[in-house]
Protein backbone atom coordinates (compact mmCIF):
# COMPACT_ATOMS: atom_id res chain seq x y z
CA UNK A 1 0.00 0.00 0.00
CA UNK A 2 1.03 3.56 -1.49
CA UNK A 3 0.37 5.17 2.06
CA UNK A 4 0.81 8.66 0.82
CA UNK A 5 -0.80 8.12 -2.55
CA UNK A 6 -3.95 6.55 -0.65
CA UNK A 7 -3.75 9.17 1.90
CA UNK A 8 -3.54 11.91 -1.32
CA UNK A 9 -6.54 9.94 -2.57
CA UNK A 10 -8.84 10.44 0.09
CA UNK A 11 -8.39 14.15 0.82
CA UNK A 12 -8.96 14.71 -2.60
CA UNK A 13 -12.46 13.09 -2.31
CA UNK A 14 -13.08 14.67 1.16
CA UNK A 15 -12.64 18.50 -1.03
CA UNK A 16 -14.71 17.43 -3.85
CA UNK A 17 -17.24 15.27 -2.73
CA UNK A 18 -16.78 13.03 -5.90
CA UNK A 19 -14.43 9.86 -6.59
CA UNK A 20 -15.04 10.74 -10.21
CA UNK A 21 -14.09 14.04 -9.80
CA UNK A 22 -11.64 13.12 -7.53
CA UNK A 23 -9.80 11.03 -10.31
CA UNK A 24 -9.82 13.79 -12.81
CA UNK A 25 -7.77 15.76 -11.07
CA UNK A 26 -5.16 13.25 -9.52
CA UNK A 27 -5.03 11.55 -13.29
CA UNK A 28 -5.95 8.05 -12.03
CA UNK A 29 -8.77 5.87 -12.84
CA UNK A 30 -12.34 5.98 -10.47
CA UNK A 31 -11.24 1.97 -10.06
CA UNK A 32 -7.62 3.23 -8.42
CA UNK A 33 -9.09 5.91 -6.61
CA UNK A 34 -11.79 3.66 -4.81
CA UNK A 35 -9.15 1.18 -3.93
CA UNK A 36 -7.53 3.98 -2.10
CA UNK A 37 -9.90 4.83 -0.10
CA UNK A 38 -10.65 1.31 1.12
CA UNK A 39 -6.97 0.70 1.83
CA UNK A 40 -7.31 3.92 3.96
CA UNK A 41 -10.35 2.65 5.72
CA UNK A 42 -8.82 -0.67 6.47
CA UNK A 43 -5.29 0.95 7.98
CA UNK A 44 -7.55 2.83 10.02
CA UNK A 45 -10.17 0.29 10.69
CA UNK A 46 -12.58 3.37 10.04
CA UNK A 47 -15.57 4.44 7.94
CA UNK A 48 -14.30 7.36 6.31
CA UNK A 49 -16.97 8.41 3.63
CA UNK A 50 -20.74 8.34 3.32
CA UNK A 51 -21.39 6.88 -0.11
CA UNK A 52 -24.50 7.42 -2.38
CA UNK A 53 -25.66 7.04 -5.63
CA UNK A 54 -25.47 10.82 -5.71
CA UNK A 55 -23.05 12.34 -3.25
CA UNK A 56 -20.64 11.14 -1.31
CA UNK A 57 -19.39 12.49 2.41
CA UNK A 58 -17.33 12.37 5.51
CA UNK A 59 -18.50 10.88 8.31
CA UNK A 60 -17.69 11.88 12.05
CA UNK A 61 -14.37 9.92 11.94
CA UNK A 62 -13.32 11.22 8.00
CA UNK A 63 -13.57 14.90 9.34
CA UNK A 64 -11.20 13.92 12.23
CA UNK A 65 -9.17 11.77 10.00
CA UNK A 66 -9.35 14.99 7.29
CA UNK A 67 -7.45 17.37 9.32
CA UNK A 68 -4.54 14.77 10.27
CA UNK A 69 -4.26 13.21 6.40
CA UNK A 70 -3.93 17.22 5.47
CA UNK A 71 -1.19 17.44 7.40
CA UNK A 72 0.62 14.59 6.36
CA UNK A 73 0.46 16.13 2.95
CA UNK A 74 1.38 19.81 3.84
CA UNK A 75 4.43 18.19 5.75
CA UNK A 76 5.46 15.79 2.59
CA UNK A 77 5.34 18.76 0.46
CA UNK A 78 7.78 20.76 3.27
CA UNK A 79 9.51 17.95 3.28
CA UNK A 80 10.26 17.75 -0.44
CA UNK A 81 10.93 21.72 -0.71
CA UNK A 82 13.46 21.57 2.52
CA UNK A 83 15.15 18.71 0.64
CA UNK A 84 15.18 20.67 -2.82
CA UNK A 85 15.92 23.98 -1.24
CA UNK A 86 19.43 22.72 -0.49
CA UNK A 87 20.44 22.79 -4.17
CA UNK A 88 18.79 26.11 -4.37
CA UNK A 89 16.04 24.27 -6.49
CA UNK A 90 12.10 24.82 -6.67
CA UNK A 91 10.45 21.71 -8.09
CA UNK A 92 6.76 21.02 -8.40
CA UNK A 93 3.85 22.30 -10.81
CA UNK A 94 1.09 24.80 -9.90
CA UNK A 95 -2.21 25.85 -10.90
CA UNK A 96 -2.69 29.47 -11.17
CA UNK A 97 -6.54 30.98 -12.04
CA UNK A 98 -6.10 34.69 -13.48
CA UNK A 99 -8.19 37.21 -15.26
CA UNK A 100 -8.16 36.59 -19.12
CA UNK A 101 -6.74 40.44 -19.60
CA UNK A 102 -3.91 39.67 -16.70
CA UNK A 103 -2.92 36.41 -17.86
CA UNK A 104 -2.65 37.32 -21.61
CA UNK A 105 -0.21 40.63 -20.93
CA UNK A 106 1.34 40.98 -17.52
CA UNK A 107 1.50 37.33 -15.92
CA UNK A 108 2.86 35.91 -18.44
CA UNK A 109 5.81 38.17 -18.35
CA UNK A 110 5.93 37.37 -14.77
CA UNK A 111 5.53 33.01 -15.47
CA UNK A 112 8.07 33.47 -18.07
CA UNK A 113 10.94 35.01 -15.70
CA UNK A 114 10.29 32.79 -12.72
CA UNK A 115 9.79 29.56 -15.40
CA UNK A 116 13.71 31.04 -16.64
CA UNK A 117 15.24 31.04 -13.30
CA UNK A 118 13.08 27.93 -11.41
CA UNK A 119 13.00 25.49 -14.47
CA UNK A 120 12.29 22.52 -12.78
CA UNK A 121 8.78 24.22 -12.04
CA UNK A 122 5.92 23.85 -14.14
CA UNK A 123 3.26 26.45 -14.62
CA UNK A 124 -0.73 25.71 -15.89
CA UNK A 125 -2.84 28.68 -16.00
CA UNK A 126 -6.47 28.48 -15.98
CA UNK A 127 -7.57 31.95 -17.18
CA UNK A 128 -11.26 33.02 -16.66
CA UNK A 129 -13.10 36.52 -15.46
CA UNK A 130 -14.94 34.76 -13.10
CA UNK A 131 -13.75 33.49 -9.92
CA UNK A 132 -11.92 30.33 -9.75
CA UNK A 133 -13.46 27.79 -6.90
CA UNK A 134 -10.24 27.19 -6.15
CA UNK A 135 -10.93 23.59 -4.32
CA UNK A 136 -13.27 22.06 -7.24
CA UNK A 137 -10.69 23.31 -10.12
CA UNK A 138 -7.57 22.56 -8.32
CA UNK A 139 -6.21 25.77 -8.38
CA UNK A 140 -2.74 26.31 -5.64
CA UNK A 141 -3.43 30.14 -5.84
CA UNK A 142 -5.36 32.84 -7.63
CA UNK A 143 -5.25 36.24 -8.80
CA UNK A 144 -8.10 38.18 -7.82
CA UNK A 145 -9.26 41.73 -8.33
CA UNK A 146 -11.59 42.71 -5.13
CA UNK A 147 -11.43 45.34 -2.55
CA UNK A 148 -12.64 42.41 -0.20
CA UNK A 149 -10.22 38.88 -0.24
CA UNK A 150 -12.59 35.66 0.93
CA UNK A 151 -11.33 35.96 4.83
CA UNK A 152 -11.30 31.99 4.53
CA UNK A 153 -8.49 32.34 2.09
CA UNK A 154 -4.65 33.20 2.97
CA UNK A 155 -4.72 37.26 0.90
CA UNK A 156 -2.24 39.13 -0.52
CA UNK A 157 -2.46 42.44 -1.53
CA UNK A 158 -0.03 42.97 -5.27
CA UNK A 159 -1.12 46.35 -6.70
CA UNK A 160 -3.60 48.13 -7.65
CA UNK A 161 -4.19 48.97 -11.38
CA UNK A 162 -6.06 52.29 -12.42
CA UNK A 163 -8.93 52.17 -14.86
CA UNK A 164 -9.52 54.57 -17.87
CA UNK A 165 -12.42 55.26 -20.16
CA UNK A 166 -11.81 55.23 -23.35
CA UNK A 167 -12.55 55.17 -27.02
CA UNK A 168 -10.70 54.95 -30.87
CA UNK A 169 -10.32 58.66 -32.15
CA UNK A 170 -12.68 57.20 -35.39
CA UNK A 171 -15.27 57.17 -32.90
CA UNK A 172 -15.16 60.20 -31.12
CA UNK A 173 -15.05 62.26 -34.62
CA UNK A 174 -18.61 60.66 -35.34
CA UNK A 175 -20.23 61.08 -32.13
CA UNK A 176 -21.86 63.53 -29.21
CA UNK A 177 -18.96 64.67 -27.07
CA UNK A 178 -19.43 63.82 -22.93
CA UNK A 179 -19.23 66.04 -20.48
CA UNK A 180 -20.73 64.04 -18.14
CA UNK A 181 -20.57 60.50 -16.82
CA UNK A 182 -24.51 60.80 -17.56
CA UNK A 183 -23.88 61.59 -21.25
CA UNK A 184 -22.67 57.46 -21.63
CA UNK A 185 -26.38 56.65 -21.84
CA UNK A 186 -26.47 58.25 -25.41
CA UNK A 187 -23.49 56.28 -26.54
CA UNK A 188 -22.82 52.89 -27.26
CA UNK A 189 -20.58 51.46 -24.80
CA UNK A 190 -18.52 47.96 -24.55
CA UNK A 191 -19.16 46.06 -21.93
CA UNK A 192 -17.64 43.43 -19.16
CA UNK A 193 -19.93 41.14 -18.50
CA UNK A 194 -19.34 41.67 -14.47
CA UNK A 195 -18.96 45.79 -15.15
CA UNK A 196 -22.17 47.28 -16.73
CA UNK A 197 -22.37 49.77 -13.51
CA UNK A 198 -19.52 51.98 -14.33
CA UNK A 199 -18.26 54.32 -11.24
CA UNK A 200 -17.14 57.69 -11.38
CA UNK A 201 -15.15 60.25 -8.08
CA UNK A 202 -15.34 63.44 -8.65
CA UNK A 203 -14.03 65.62 -5.73
CA UNK A 204 -15.48 63.34 -3.45
CA UNK A 205 -18.77 62.52 -4.94
CA UNK A 206 -19.77 59.03 -6.45
CA UNK A 207 -21.83 57.90 -8.93
CA UNK A 208 -22.92 55.20 -10.98
CA UNK A 209 -23.76 54.89 -14.63
CA UNK A 210 -25.49 51.55 -16.10
CA UNK A 211 -24.21 51.63 -19.33
CA UNK A 212 -25.92 50.07 -22.40
CA UNK A 213 -24.63 48.75 -25.87
CA UNK A 214 -24.34 46.33 -28.57
CA UNK A 215 -21.18 44.48 -27.19
CA UNK A 216 -21.09 42.27 -23.87
CA UNK A 217 -18.13 40.18 -23.49
CA UNK A 218 -16.31 37.90 -20.49
CA UNK A 219 -13.13 38.51 -22.40
CA UNK A 220 -10.89 42.28 -21.91
CA UNK A 221 -9.56 41.44 -25.30
CA UNK A 222 -12.75 41.35 -26.95
CA UNK A 223 -13.22 44.55 -25.78
CA UNK A 224 -10.15 46.10 -26.32
CA UNK A 225 -10.63 44.89 -30.36
CA UNK A 226 -13.77 46.45 -30.63
CA UNK A 227 -13.08 49.67 -28.84
CA UNK A 228 -9.92 50.22 -31.34
CA UNK A 229 -12.40 48.88 -34.64
CA UNK A 230 -14.23 52.33 -33.56
CA UNK A 231 -17.45 50.39 -32.02
CA UNK A 232 -17.61 52.20 -28.73
CA UNK A 233 -16.76 53.10 -25.65
CA UNK A 234 -14.72 51.21 -23.32
CA UNK A 235 -13.70 51.13 -19.72
CA UNK A 236 -10.36 49.20 -19.40
CA UNK A 237 -7.44 48.55 -16.31
CA UNK A 238 -4.68 50.40 -17.51
CA UNK A 239 -2.24 47.32 -18.01
CA UNK A 240 -4.15 46.82 -20.94
CA UNK A 241 -4.88 50.45 -22.10
CA UNK A 242 -1.79 52.68 -21.74
CA UNK A 243 -0.17 51.15 -24.56
CA UNK A 244 -2.94 52.31 -26.82
CA UNK A 245 -3.41 55.24 -25.03
CA UNK A 246 0.23 56.09 -25.29
CA UNK A 247 0.21 55.12 -29.25
CA UNK A 248 -3.55 57.46 -29.67
CA UNK A 249 -5.36 54.60 -31.15
CA UNK A 250 -7.43 55.07 -27.97
CA UNK A 251 -8.59 58.45 -26.34
CA UNK A 252 -9.44 58.92 -22.26
CA UNK A 253 -12.58 60.17 -22.25
CA UNK A 254 -14.29 62.15 -19.41
CA UNK A 255 -10.59 62.91 -18.39
CA UNK A 256 -12.18 65.32 -15.31
CA UNK A 257 -13.74 62.14 -13.41
CA UNK A 258 -11.55 59.87 -11.85
CA UNK A 259 -12.37 55.82 -12.46
CA UNK A 260 -11.33 54.14 -9.39
CA UNK A 261 -9.18 51.40 -10.19
CA UNK A 262 -9.20 47.61 -8.79
CA UNK A 263 -6.59 45.76 -6.63
CA UNK A 264 -5.32 42.78 -7.52
CA UNK A 265 -4.62 40.20 -4.66
CA UNK A 266 -2.99 36.55 -5.05
CA UNK A 267 -5.13 34.14 -2.75
CA UNK A 268 -4.33 30.67 -2.17
CA UNK A 269 -6.06 27.91 0.47
CA UNK A 270 -3.92 27.11 3.98
CA UNK A 271 -4.11 23.66 3.16
CA UNK A 272 -2.17 23.98 -0.35
CA UNK A 273 0.68 20.74 -0.50
CA UNK A 274 2.23 23.57 -2.16
CA UNK A 275 2.73 26.48 -0.60
CA UNK A 276 5.86 26.79 -0.16
CA UNK A 277 5.86 26.89 -3.92
CA UNK A 278 3.10 29.01 -4.15
CA UNK A 279 4.90 31.48 -1.80
CA UNK A 280 7.50 31.64 -3.67
CA UNK A 281 5.68 32.04 -6.85
CA UNK A 282 3.73 34.57 -4.91
CA UNK A 283 6.91 36.45 -3.54
CA UNK A 284 8.53 36.49 -7.04
CA UNK A 285 5.31 37.89 -8.52
CA UNK A 286 4.85 40.89 -5.65
CA UNK A 287 8.88 41.38 -6.37
CA UNK A 288 7.88 42.48 -10.15
CA UNK A 289 4.94 44.26 -9.30
CA UNK A 290 6.45 46.31 -6.94
CA UNK A 291 4.63 49.28 -8.42
CA UNK A 292 0.47 50.47 -8.76
CA UNK A 293 -0.08 50.37 -12.84
CA UNK A 294 -1.19 54.39 -13.10
CA UNK A 295 -2.90 55.93 -16.17
CA UNK A 296 -0.56 56.36 -19.13
CA UNK A 297 -0.45 60.43 -19.12
CA UNK A 298 0.67 62.61 -21.72
CA UNK A 299 4.24 64.45 -21.33
CA UNK A 300 3.83 68.56 -21.12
Amino acid sequence: MDKIAAIRSFVEVANCGSFTKAAEHLDLSRLQVSRHIQEVEQWLSLRLLHRTTRSVSLTLQGEEALQFCQRILSEVAAMESRAHSHNSELVGSIRIATPIGLGQHSLFDVVDRFIKIHPKVSIQLVMSDSFAQLVDERVDVALRYTEQPDENLIARRLMTIDAVICAAPSYLDSNTPLVEPIDLLAHNCLIHSAQQNWPFLKELQAEHVKVTGNLKANDMGVLVSAALRGHGIVRLPCDLANQYLASGQLKEVLPDFTTPGQTLWAVYLSRSYQQNLVRAFIDFTAQQWQLDIKKWLPAH
